[in-house]
């Protein structure tokens, strides 16, 4: 993978301490808390980060689909070099899950092992650039980007119906109305698992149908879209008409993580689907008869077969064990095998 640009670079030795623990509120020490919500010991030597770091921390709050379990620890970083800063301290051993806003996630019922980040409010900001140009933080929306870029006479207007943040539609090259992030995406800024802060350019994502080719435990931090020139009424009145289109086709107001199962037509070497392609996986799924079909508290809807929702109190097991499910239907239906495009997370309670 080529890299671009060093910004910088933290942490080359480990600082010599005791492991940190926090307790489930969140409290940071370096002397062992005692009692029932004492977390186990994260080894991360040196002082504590300025950003909350929580023991044993439920999930299910934090993602669309409102399940899952704890996190052994959630970190949300104050900013960029707190977590540079942190990353470079880690033990390596130790598993990084970038989170994101939780809106293509099924964190399993047992949680998630290691360390989960969740960027906030440090790395949401959305400018624009001297030359036209569209920087926006990976804890940004997608549809807060779009519609700033349209503000200021700039189409990014694919974004708006895409739910999640930057950091997620980079990660899983988004795309929506026949427009992709590889299609504007000029270069993103990441933090590696070791801590360094690096500019790469989006060829060096290789990205690919819903997919890109970051290693494991790189966080991406912000990203920086070529965004063409357009009138701002006109821009908004596109967003009026795709979310109008959107809202009549798919469940937006049950508890869902976005399409469950890419479309099986393919890819070009672009990274962008074969849109044109007939078999999509929802007339696959409705074909197999699995439209409408329940498992717990777990159902792909009616209004649209593959939107995978919780109709309330369904298990991530629910979810899942649904979802293959119609994988096996839709096999023995077409001879295809759908691949999930909601990302499933973490191991199963046992």
């Amino acid at each position: 993978m080529g890299v671009l640009a060093w910004v910088g670079l933290h942490g080359a030795g480990r600082l010599r301490g005791a492991p940190l623990r926090a307790t489930t509120a969140g409290m940071h020490d370096t002397d062992p808390p005692s009692g029932p919500d004492a977390g186990p010991a994260l080894p991360l030597s040196g002082p504590a980060p300025r950003g909350p770091l929580t023991a044993a921390r439920p999930l299910a709050d934090l993602t669309w689909l409102r399940v899952g379990g704890p996190a052994d620890w959630l970190f949300q970083p104050a900013d960029l070099d707190d977590l540079a800063d942190v990353l470079a301290r880690l033990d390596p051993s130790v598993p990084v899950f970038p989170m994101g806003v939780g809106s293509n996630l099924i964190v399993r019922d047992g949680g998630i092992r290691g360390l989960v980040i969740r960027l906030g409010r440090g790395f949401n900001a959305i400018t624009i650039t001297p030359e036209g140009r569209v920087e926006a933080g990976a804890a940004a929306l997608d549809a807060h980007v779009a519609r700033r870029a349209a503000e200021a006479g700039r189409d990014l207007t694919f974004l708006r119906t895409i739910p999640g943040s930057i950091g997620g539609a980079v990660r899983m090259n988004a795309g929506c109305y026949g427009e992709y992030v590889a299609d504007r995406l000029v270069s993103v800024r990441v933090v590696t698992r070791a801590g360094q802060i690096v500019t790469l350019a989006a060829a060096d994502l290789r990205l690919g149908y819903r997919e890109s080719h970051l290693p494991e435990g790189w966080v991406v931090v912000s990203a920086l879209f070529d965004a063409p020139a357009g009138d701002p009424a006109a821009l908004h009145a596109r967003m009026e008409e795709q979310i109008a289109r959107r809202d009549a086709a798919q469940p937006t107001k049950d508890r869902s993580a976005g399409s469950t199962f890419r479309n099986p037509s393919g890819a070009s070497s672009t990274g962008r689907a074969d849109d044109t392609h007939e078999r999509k996986a929802w007339a696959l799924i409705e074909a197999a008869g699995m439209r409408g079909a329940t498992l717990g508290g777990a159902q792909m809807s009616p209004k649209h077969a593959n939107f995978l929702i919780n109709t309330g109190g369904a298990s991530a097991a629910d979810l899942e064990g649904l979802g293959e499910e119609v994988r096996k239907k839709v096999l023995q239906n077409s001879g295809i095998s759908l691949q999930w495009e909601i990302m499933r997370v973490g191991d199963p309670k046992g």
